[in-house]
């Protein structure tokens, strides 16, 4: 039994059935991977700044979380992005709380 070790084209890497689409779909690929960079980098950022309110928030003697706020981004999110924003909404949400 041989084992193929010979590496997968750029075609068969992307499922596209002609070299010109592979090329399309690579060069998005990389456009995407490197938005789904900034994104990270954003979600970072929107959680330091998330621990600061919530230090100020707890030190003055209030919640850890503001549920009116979480609802209000909630719904920006659902407006913005349908049904999945709001599950979008909850996890980015998730990674914010409680950091304190």
């Amino acid at each position: 039994m041989s084992t193929k070790t010979a590496a997968l084209t750029v075609t068969e890497q992307t499922g596209a059935r002609t070299d010109e689409a592979a090329a399309l779909i690579g060069d998005a690929r990389e456009r995407i991977d490197t938005l789904d960079d900034r994104i990270i980098g954003l979600i970072q950022e929107r959680m330091a700044v998330s621990a600061v309110i919530q230090e100020a928030r707890i030190s003055s003697g209030g919640r850890r979380v503001n549920l009116t706020r979480e609802m209000e981004v909630l719904g920006h999110y659902r407006d913005a992005l349908g049904k999945p924003g709001t599950a979008l909404a909850m996890t980015m949400l998730e990674l914010c709380r409680g950091r304190i």
